[in-house]
This record gives structure tokens, sequence and C-alpha cells, in this order.
């Protein structure tokens, strides 16, 4: 197959996988049942009821926006008006992402003008703000799509300049990018944003005057509408401001200065962006400076910040991919798997979408067109290609081993998204009681045919030694995550082409290990009934109480086959012994997993067959980077290279 037909193929599965996406987001919000579909939002088909749109305080949009969803209630029946609303939302999520891939600057290279349709609406589908937009009475999605047609699509300016002043009309922040047309010198269209967002409010104010005022001077522009304002779900400045407890004139007084400066900077960036002809960035930018500024930023807003993936940044190839894969993080995933529910970390985490949206307003160094790295970034340095032990097996060209250190900040939010999944995975397998005690049997079983049923006797030598048992305690508690972090940082410091491998390796190993905890929930010796065992670590436990006290809100406690305990520890004492470049540190490396599996057999927190699991998967994954990306060679130079000043950059000989 050519290089057309496979880009025709990836194509197709890629809109299949938009069309499995959209119709799994359909099922979902279809779910509601028809009397519950705008109940809340206290609609009726008669526009003169006075006072009825905000009296339940659930609907967040404007007059306008109200108004037009009042004609559509009286138009059809709710179960009607149910399935059309859905079906209407999620084609206009498809017509942003087609209309916006076909915005990319000039020129696109032939696979980006194939693939980027499908995988920015796939990424839609799978988004915060389309799963919080295609529920009843958000209309986030039309404006966006409003302000893609009149700046890419329509012809004219006072049509373009019509649909402008409709979408500010539904999303008031919006009638920033009246500014953004007068910069850019469109500025009969800018006067017909204005005069149609004018005309739109007061056709909203003459037919509904009592909710014109509620939202326009009661609620200051709709704050307080739909929730709190300084709720989670207000990803505005505002909203910060008011979770960081400021409040009164002082706050206002802040924020006004706050929107000032954020409105002032990304217009002048979007205008210069439009400007190289990265219109679309623009567009984006200006689109995340009004989700920021607005007194309400709800989330269902925030598809402005998806599409600022339009930006390149970072001179390095391997940088070139942080600011999208932090976007799509930020914008498809709840702030709780990004960041760890630490308390310092609080002002952050709950501020993800907003942080984002200001930083492609204001702070995201996109590059120009002219930039000489635009089409031709710094390239990663690979070492040569090696050929696997196993002929047969072709080695991925994309897994080439790579001698130069990737991204810190990419690396540090895979590892931080990549560990919050495997945790959830690990809370979500299988926990039935009476199954993992009949697996835990049937190992207690073999061990016994097998003659290594050590655990109880050593659990109980070291009950009896309180020194041995407080140090076991203690090594169980206190190196499991930080030894094997601890070595990768000093690998991406000081080896880095070392480094790829290894976290390679351990990554493999971990989700070869969750397929283990799915298909053999196991209890360990310490939730056996009836044989005896001490949990020294956690303490007594009642085993007539199936939660088995608060551990097991923490994690699943019949996660157990294989133990990671000891898998972790035995990658770190491999990789340890392999690349210490002295005798003591080799030796330290070789008693850690050593002191590990005498430490989960002596808290009865795993049976000796768990450690032969934790083995298993761990071979198994530096087996699968063998076979991916061939041999680790022991010793690469690398060539000189030239920076762009012309001086050289002498790289030392990196050891792989």
């Amino acid at each position: 197959m050519g290089g057309s037909g496979r880009l025709g193929a990836a194509r197709l599965l890629l809109w299949a996988l938009a069309a499995v996406l959209t119709v799994r987001q359909a099922a979902s919000v279809l779910r509601v049942p028809p009397g519950e579909w705008f109940s809340d939002l206290h609609f009726s088909a008669s526009t003169a009821a006075p006072g009825t749109l905000y009296d339940a305080g659930q609907f967040t949009g404007t007059p306008f926006a109200g108004l037009v969803l009042k004609l559509l209630a009286g138009l059809a029946a709710p179960s009607s008006l149910e399935v059309a609303w859905t079906c209407a939302t999620l084609l206009l999520v498809g017509a942003v992402g087609v209309v916006a891939a076909r915005g990319l600057p000039d020129p696109v290279p032939r696979r980006t003008a194939l693939l980027a349709a499908p995988v920015l609406v796939a990424l839609m589908m799978v988004s915060l703000p389309v799963r919080a937009a295609a529920f009843p009475g958000q209309t986030a999605v039309l404006p966006v799509l409003l302000v893609l047609l009149a700046l890419f699509r329509v012809p004219g300016e006072k049509p373009a300049g019509f649909l402008v002043g409709l979408a500010a009309a539904l999303q008031p922040a919006l009638l920033l990018f009246a500014p953004l047309l007068w910069l850019t010198g469109r500025r009969p269209a800018a006067r017909a944003a204005a005069a149609t967002f004018a005309g739109a409010t007061l056709l909203a104010g003459a037919s509904l005057p009592r909710d014109s005022w509620t939202y326009w001077v009661h609620h200051l522009a709709g704050t307080g509408l739909g929730g709190s304002p300084d709720g989670l779900a207000n990803q505005s400045v505002h909203g910060a401001l008011l979770r960081f407890g400021l409040s009164g004139p002082g706050e206002i007084l802040l924020y006004a200065a706050l929107a000032a400066a954020i409105t002032w900077a990304a217009l002048h960036r979007a205008a210069r962006y439009a400007r190289d002809g990265q219109l679309l960035l623009a567009v984006a930018v200006t689109g995340c400076a009004a989700v920021a500024v607005s007194p309400t930023g709800w989330r269902h807003q925030l598809l402005w910040v998806l599409l600022a993936v339009a930006g390149k940044v970072g001179e390095r190839a391997a940088d070139r991919r942080v600011w999208p894969v932090a976007v799509v993080l930020a914008i498809t995933l709840p702030s709780a798997v990004l960041l760890p529910n630490m308390a310092a970390l609080a002002p952050v985490r709950d501020n993800v979408p907003l942080l984002a949206a200001v930083a492609a307003a204001c702070a995201v160094p996109f590059l120009p067109r002219s930039s000489p790295y635009w089409h031709a970034p710094v390239p990663t340095v690979h070492g040569r290609p090696a050929a696997a032990r196993w002929a047969r097996v072709p080695l991925l060209p994309f897994w080439r081993r790579a001698l130069s250190r990737p991204n810190l900040l990419l690396e540090l939010l895979l590892i931080r998204v990549g560990y919050s999944i495997y945790s959830h995975i690990r809370a979500a397998a299988p926990a039935s009681r009476s199954l993992a005690e009949r697996n835990g049997s049937l190992v207690h079983g073999a061990e016994q045919v097998l003659g290594i049923d050590i655990e109880r006797a050593v659990n109980r030598a070291v009950v009896d030694a309180p020194w041995l048992e407080a140090f076991f305690n203690f090594y169980y508690s206190s190196f499991h995550f930080v030894v094997p972090l601890g070595i990768l940082a000093v690998l991406y410091w000081r080896r880095p082409g070392d480094y790829r491998w290894a976290r390679a390796s351990l990554g493999l190993a971990t989700v070869l290990a969750l397929a283990g905890f799915w298909l053999f929930p196991l209890a360990p010796p310490r939730l056996m009934p009836d044989l005896g065992f001490v949990d020294t670590v956690h303490g007594a436990q009642d085993l007539a109480n199936p939660s088995y006290g608060a551990m097991t809100a923490i994690s699943n406690q019949y996660a157990a086959m294989p133990s990671l305990h000891f898998g972790w520890s035995l990658w770190c004492g491999i990789v340890v012994v392999a690349l210490a470049p002295k005798g003591r540190l080799k030796l330290l490396g070789a008693l850690h997993p050593l002191i590990t599996v005498c430490a989960i057999v002596a808290t009865a927190n795993h049976w000796v067959l768990d450690a032969v699991g934790g083995a298993v998967v761990v071979a198994a994954g530096f087996g699968l980077v063998h076979v991916l990306s061939g041999p680790r060679a022991l010793r690469v130079t690398l060539p000189v290279q030239r920076s762009t000043a012309g001086e050289p950059d002498r790289m030392a000989a990196a050891r792989r």
C-alpha cells in the first residue's frame, strides 16, 4: 500500500473513531428523561410570560439565547426536541472541526490536511466543553461555529460581521472579536458585528424586559446564574479571584485590571498572528481571552482552548508536542487527574482550564511563520538503527532510540497522567471478596505443593522481633515510589538515552500488571481468614467486615498479583546494576529488590508467587522494549552539532 493509500485508510479509521465517539456522547445525553429536558429552565412557549427565564437560576445564557430557545420549545414536543437538540449540537461540533481544520495556515502538509479534521472532531467529542455543552439549554458550540464561519467561510464584510454579532448576542464576551476585526483592517465587519449585537440585545430586551433586567443588571451579565460565582465551574478570572477569598470593591478593581491587561495583550497578539497568516491561531487566542475575562466563563465555553493547538511552540522537534499534549490533557481530563490532591496545589488544580486559556491568550510563545524553525525544527538525535535478535519482528520506526533529552514538562505531564490512570484502573479492578479469597487459597495451595509457603513463618518471626518489624514496615512504606522516581530523575539528567528505554520498560511492565489485577483478583496473606497472619503495616483488620476498614477506600486491596512493590524494585535493581559506574552503587541496586521481597512477605502484604509475577511483568517490559526498538548499544558517539549562531555545540559521548 502506497503513502496515499495509508493516509486514506488512516483518515477513514479516524472518521470512524469520531463517529463512534459522537454516538457515545449522544447516548449519554439522551439518557436524560424527556420530561426533565428544559424542566429546570422554566421555558414556556409564550414569550410574554414575565420573569420565567431565570427564576430557577439554572439557565446561564443571554436573554437573546433564551428568546430563541423559548421559540424552539414552542415548536416541538420535549421528546423530539431532546433528540433534535442533541443531534444538532453534535453536528455543530463536527462542523467546527471541519472549518477549523481548513483554517490551518498555508502551506499545510498533506498528511495534516487529511487527518486534522477527524482528529479535531474526535478530540472535541471527548473534551469537557462538548460533554457539558450537549446537555439541555447550553449554546456554547453555536457561537464558536458562527465566528469560524464569519472569519473563514463567509464572503463579504457585513455578513461576516453579522455572524460575529450574532455569536456575541449568545455569548457577550465574544464581542472581543469586533476589536480584532478592527485591528486587522476589517472595519466594516467590526461595525456590523457591534450593530448586530446591539440589535439582538435590544430585541431580547423588548421581548423579555424583566429577564433582560435580571441578566444584565441584577446578575451583572449572568454572574451567579447556573451556580455560585466562586464555584469550580466558573473558569474565569473573576471566579478564580473569588475562590482565592477576595471579595468586594477590591476584588472588582483587581478583576477589572486583570481583564483589561489580558484583553490588551490577547488582542495585540491575535492581530499580529492574523497579519502573519495564522488566522486560526488569532481566533483561538481571542476566544481564550473572551472566556477568561467574562464574569462567568463556564466549562462548556472553553472550546477555544482546544483550537489553540493550531499554534507551533518550540525550536526543537522534541518540544513541539508539549503544547498540544498540555492543551489536550487540560481540556479532556478532570483537574484531579492532572495534579495530585495536595493543598499547596489547589490554586492550580482548581483553575487548570483558566490557566490554559490565559496562557494561550497572553503567554505561550507561538512561532511566527517567518521563523527558521517553523518548517525545520532542531531534529532529535537518534542512534543508529539496530536489528532485533528476532529478524522477522519489524522494528517500529517511531520507537527509534533517541539520544537527546526529552522535554521535561512533557515527561512530568505523562508520568502524572499515567500514574493517575493506573490508580483509577487499579481501584476499578474487580474486588469480589469470595473470588479473591478463592484465588488466595489457590496460590497458597500451589506454594505448599512447591514447598515455598514461607509467608506465615517469616511473618511470625518478624512480629517477634520489634526492631525488624519496624524496619520492614518503614522499608515497605517509604521506598516504593521514591526509588523509581529518583532513578528516573538521575537518568533524565545524566543519561537521557538510557532514560527513554528505562522509562518505556517500566511503563510497559505496569500496564501488564494492570491486566493481572483485572484477570486475577487476589487476597494477600493479611486478608486471608483463618491463616493467622499479622498485618504489621496497616494494623489489625476486621476480617468479618468486607471493607476491612479504611484501607479499602484508599486502593483496591485485592490488586496483589503481580506484586508491583517487588516488580518496580526489581526494575530499579536491574537498571542500577546495568548502568551504575561504581561497584558499591551496583551492590545497593542489587540489595533493593532483595530487601523488598523480604518486606512484602514479612509484612503479609504479598505471597511469594506475587513476587514471581512481578518479575515476569518486568522481564516482559524489558523484552517488549527490546523487540520494539532493538537491543541497547553500550556507547554511541554523537556528532558535533552547530547552533544557529554558528558556535559549536559539542555533545559528549552519550551512553545508551
